[in-house]
Parts: C-alpha cells; structure tokens; sequence
C-alpha cells in the first residue's frame, strides 16, 4: 500500500500532537462523520465484532468496507497528525527500543522519532486511550501521535527488534544454570528439559532466523567465547556473542532433536529435525564439526510452507528459458544443476519438475534431505545410517519403471555412473554437482572417474548458476559508476555509461541498500563437437568450443543485463564475475 506524499506531509519536521483525552473518539463514529460509512454498516460491522471480537478496523479492511489507507488518512484528519509510511520513514533501531518490544506488538505501536522534548510515536489505532497510556508510562516521555498503516507496523517490528538482548539474556541464564563446572550427567539432563534455558534459548534463535529470512544459522565456539551468526541474502550477519561454555549444552540439545548420538564429539555427524516456529513447520537440517574450540555447529532452514517456484519465476533469461523447456522435452538424456552451496540449484530442479506433467509420467526423485514435497511424485529420503544410500536407492529406482530421476547431487562416482546409464537407456534424468561454472562440469564428472564416453553420450545440457545480492526496491536511486565500474562494464560490451541504481538505504533493508537476492544464470548444451572433445577428453578444445558457445550468454552478461534494468547494484555484479574468474 503507498501512502499520498503530499497527504501525509513531511514527518521529518512535524510536532504532531498528544491525544486530546477529553473528546474520547470512537472509530465507527469517526469514519461516519467523514463520510467513509454508513450508519447502517456500522451497525452491521459491530455486530460482527461483538460475535468475533476482532478490532473494527480490520473486520472493515477485511470485509472491503474501506482500504487501510482510508482509515489511516480518516484517523490522521480527524487527530490533525501525520500519516507515516514506514516503506520510507528513517526509522532509527535506538529510538524503536525505546520501548520495549512485547507492549510495542500487544499496542500496535512503534516509536519513529527522538525529538527531544518528545518522542513521535507510530499508532495502527490512535484512539485506543490505553495503548497511549501504557506507551506513555513505558517510555517515560511525552508522546506524540502519528498514524503507521497495520500492514507496514509487523515488518517494521521484526526488522528492528532482533530478539539480541532476549538472546543474550536466555544464553546468560543458561550459563548461570550449567555453571563453571558440571558433569556429563548433569548438563545431558538439563538439555533435556523442555523448561530449560537451553530450549528457550533456541527457540529464539530460531524464531529470529525466522524474523529476518535467514536461510542458515551457525553456532561456533570461538577462543573469546561462542558466536551465534544467521545468513541473510547470503551474508553472515552475527547475532550475538556469549560465554563458549554453553557451546556444548546447545550441542547436545540440537544432536537431541536430531537423534544423533551426544556422546560422540570427535566426528562429524549430520542430521535433521521438524519444528514449528511461528505458525510455520521448518525442516531443518544441521551439520556438526569437531573443532578446536569445540564442535561448530550449522542448521540450514527449509520452511515446508514455502510455495513451489515455477521457471518462469526465477529469473532465467527469457531465450535460455525457451531453450531450457525444450530439453525437458526430452525422453532421455542428462541436465545438471551446479554451483556453489546455496545457490538455489534445488529451487530450480524442482520448478523443472513441476513443468513435466505427472500425470502422464512417473517421476521419482532420490534426495537427502527431501526438500520440497510435491503430489504426484515418488520421493524417497536416502539414509546412509541404514545403507539406503544414493547408488542403492538408484539401482531399485530402475526396477519402478520410471520416466524422469531426479537425483539430490552426484556425490561420489558410483551414483553419476548409475544416473548417467539411467539417461543413456531412456530416462530423463536431473541432477546436481558443485562446479564453478557450465563448461567446468564435463571435466568434472571425468574427474569423478565416470568414463568419458558415458559423460559425452548421456549430457544434454549443462545449467550453472549463482544468487546476486538485489536493490532494494524501495530505495533504488540513480548511481553514478565509478571508473572501476565503467571498465567492467565495457569489458562485457556494454558502454560505461548505463544508467545504474543502487539502493541508498531505508528501513527496509537495515540501511545496506540490498534487500533479497537475484538468480544469475548461464546454460551450456551438449553438441556434437562438445561431445566429442569430452569422448577424447581434450579440456582445451573443449574449453575453446564452450566459450564460443557461451559468448554473450555467460553468468556475467546475464548479471550486466540484471544491472542494466537495475534488479543489483553494479558492485555486486562485479563481486559475481569476480568469484568466476
């Protein structure tokens, strides 16, 4: 929703005004008196809320008697206060943990500004004489109103109240509770209770992790003590600090719910676990390390409710999309995914499959963890712990009769072997590995020690990809490139002189100007000549043909038109080409 410049008025320099307490509004009545509603629907609209108790406001947003934005500039009139759109409001984190973060979501309320002799405060509903007061008290300063829209109020919390200090807190409380010197015994019974400070502790971490779209969650125990850091848009952003004797218990409670076993420390283990953290069921997956310091841990999270990405969402370009469908096309062969961890291969196999009618076809996919669960598939989880392994599940795969495989990653040369006999003798099959670019894979795979001719006669095409840190969409502004930037952009054929954005930094996106991530993209398909030059395993023809193939259409050009129509900065373009170099 956007907010009328010209109505809302310049915050920045408004004093706005403190509720008259004598004239005790009420909103029906409000919006009646403006005109926005009748009588009549009035009437109708409370009875509804003496049956559902929900606030008037959003029974009436809801039930499309007025628009959000209606109601904020009735009430914002009727107090004679400015409306804030927080979307472009700069917000300060110091000055919203003014107050404090329970009564600020229970009120619906936020402070915007420090003016000095007063704080400007954001209410959803200025009327409610008891959100005022109790704001009021908290803060212990005067307190003027301003009107914030309901739907911008809950992102803005979130971004600005990173549950830091009710971690530190619990991971204090958990230090006090294991103390400088406990048994084996005696710290295996405290993570094992679900009151414990350890479980409390966690469950705001994971809850924060959540809050700010953390795709990971990394607890290394460090020489100064554990540090606790969550991965957003690709980016390690540290979320707290603490004494690294709760390193263990955190440990232990994680291997826990993962059923991994607490009393091996000298090995790696890896497991996973379902849990439902605000509404949400989460999947995740978490990965241990023996080190110096003690054992790292990292948890990868996978929302169950995320909904499936379709191909035509993720940002291919439009000829290799065309390109790309047609190979799906196929009756048999080979398509591989690659690049590095995190970098969405996943996301984009299973918008494959969803593009392959499975009515018509049986596809069985063979992963570990299954990520995405989708109707109509045969999704089977691979368990090493019982030898249900990749190349054993593959073998049986076979004997079903299927027409697509799509197997989680060619981890080791046995399963390659087994998935590329698979799309040699009539089956479709899609894959993974971890290589840096589209014309590396081929040799990769022959580093496996998969025979070339294996290699040459089942790929069909080869899709690399990576994810580029985006604009932020709210804050995007005219950059002009500096000569480090110009001479990039030449190099890939542009001018130098593209009109570039970048964002400045807004509330949105924490004043870092980027806010989400953009998928880069380049595609290699097999030939004749490729494939030749793979059966005599010739890495400089075969090098010399794939960038004939690929010129113009590489992972850098396709990350210069992404800055051409300003989706990333041009700085993070540059990063990209960089890390292919």
């Amino acid at each position: 929703m956007l907010i009328d410049p010209k109505e809302s008025a310049n915050v920045a320099a408004a004093t706005g005004t403190a509720l008259p307490r004598r004239d005790k509004l009420r909103l029906g009545d409000v919006l009646v008196q403006q005109g926005l509603l009748s009588s009549e629907q009035l009437e109708l609209v409370l009875a509804e809320q003496r049956g559902t108790g929900k606030k008037l406001g959003r029974l009436l947003i809801d039930g499309g008697a007025i628009t959000e934005e209606s109601l904020a500039h009735a009430l914002a009139r009727q107090l004679r206060v400015p409306v804030v759109n927080l979307k472009s409001f700069p917000v300060k984190t110091e000055n919203v943990r003014l107050l404090p973060e329970s009564p600020a979501r229970r009120h619906r309320a936020m402070v915007l500004d420090d003016k000095g002799e007063h704080l400007l405060v954001g209410f959803v509903d200025p009327l409610d004489l008891v959100a005022y007061d109790e704001v009021t008290r908290l803060v212990k300063r005067p307190v003027r109103i301003a009107v914030v829209p309901e739907s911008q109020l809950a992102p803005a919390l979130d971004r600005h109240y990173r549950r830091t200090d009710e971690i530190s807190g619990l991971a204090k409380a958990l230090e006090k509770d294991i103390g400088d010197a406990v048994d084996f015994g005696t710290l295996e019974a405290s993570v094992g209770q679900e009151g414990a400070p350890v479980v409390r502790l966690l469950q705001s971490v994971f809850e924060d992790a959540l809050q700010v779209r953390a795709s990971d969650v990394h607890l290394e125990p460090q020489e100064a003590g554990l540090v606790i850091r969550s991965r957003i848009d690709g980016v390690l952003q540290v979320q707290t600090q603490a004494d690294k004797r709760i390193a263990a218990a955190l440990a232990q409670r994680l291997k826990l719910m993962a059923g991994l076993d607490i009393a091996e420390k000298r090995l790696p283990q890896d497991g996973r676990f379902t849990l439902r953290v605000r509404d949400r069921n989460i999947d995740v997956r978490l990965s241990t390390l023996p080190t110096y310091y003690g054992e790292s841990v990292v948890l990868r999270l996978l929302g169950q409710d995320d909904a499936l990405r379709r191909l035509g969402d993720i940002g291919m370009p439009a000829d290799m999309l065309v390109r790309f469908r047609e190979i799906l096309g196929r009756h048999s062969g080979m398509v591989l995914v690659t690049g590095p961890t995190g970098s969405g291969k996943t996301t984009t196999l299973f918008a494959a499959l969803a593009e392959i009618d499975a009515d018509e076809q049986k596809i069985v996919t063979v992963e570990d963890p299954v990520e995405y669960r989708l109707p109509g598939l045969t999704q089977v989880q691979v368990n090493d712990k019982i030898d249900l392994s990749f190349a054993r599940v593959l073998r049986a795969t076979l004997r079903q009769d299927p027409d697509v495989i799509l197997i989680g990653e060619m981890r080791d040369p046995e399963t390659a072997e087994i998935g590329m006999r698979a799309a040699i003798t009539g089956h479709m099959v899609l894959s993974t590995l971890h290589t840096r670019d589209a014309m590396g894979t081929p040799f990769r795979l022959l580093d496996m020690g998969v025979a070339p001719f294996m290699v040459a006669s089942s790929l069909q095409a080869v899709v690399a990809q990576r994810l580029v840190r985006a604009n932020c969409e709210n804050c995007a502004d005219t950059h002009e490139a500096s000569p480090q930037e110009r001479a990039w952009l030449e190099a890939l054929g542009g001018t130098g002189d593209e009109r570039t954005l970048r964002g400045r930094g807004c509330t949105q996106c924490n004043g870092t100007g980027l806010a989400g991530r953009a998928g880069v993209y380049e595609m290699l398909e097999m030939d004749a000549a490729l494939a030749h030059a793979t059966t005599q395993a010739d890495p400089t023809t075969f090098t010399a043909l794939a960038r004939e193939r690929l010129k113009d259409r590489t992972m850098a050009h396709h990350a210069l038109q992404l800055v051409r129509i300003g989706r990333v900065p041009v700085s993070e373009a540059m990063r990209l080409a960089s890390d292919l170099d």
